[in-house]
């Protein structure tokens, strides 16, 4: 499987899920990108938009996907999702909503704003880990994103 360099936007306001998302991503090799952190929706748009602290250019590169949190101060996830998929030039980024929460009214209304998957966060530690490590398989190593594909190419 040839790695491809990608930046991810992980937005989670929760301190320790944040940590052990990127530890997990960075461990083993596997994750050779850049990833970028976002502790609130506004500070996610922020990044996307290159607003405020993101307004220097390099500073907040168009990630190849997004670690989105529903649960989120200032904007929630899934205003952030609408927004990113609303935009003609960001609607093709993954958005993979990592949650906790299982409400099938959250689910509903996630994939109806156009996000790529839905998945709840784990309770346990390990059942934790393992869906960051298949994260990291399917969206990070095996996924072709639709920039990097064949499309329209004869």
């Amino acid at each position: 499987m040839q790695q491809e360099t990608i930046s991810i936007l992980l937005v989670e306001d929760n301190p320790d899920h944040a940590e052990l998302i990127i530890n997990e991503l960075k461990k083993d090799g596997g994750v050779i990108n850049e990833i970028y952190l976002a502790k609130d929706g506004q500070e996610a748009l922020d990044f996307l938009y290159h607003r405020g602290d993101y307004e220097t250019p390099g500073k907040a590169p168009t990630p190849g996907l997004i670690l989105l949190d529903l649960k989120l101060p200032k904007i929630d996830g899934k205003e952030v999702a609408r927004r990113i998929k609303s935009d003609p030039d960001l609607k093709n980024i993954p958005v993979v909503i990592l949650t906790t929460s299982a409400d099938k009214e959250d689910v509903a209304r996630s994939y109806a704003s156009g996000v790529n998957s839905y998945i709840t966060k784990p309770v346990k530690f390990s059942e934790f880990i393992r869906v960051i490590r298949e994260i990291k398989l399917y969206w990070v190593l095996t996924n072709i994103r639709p920039e990097t594909g064949n499309v329209g190419e004869k």
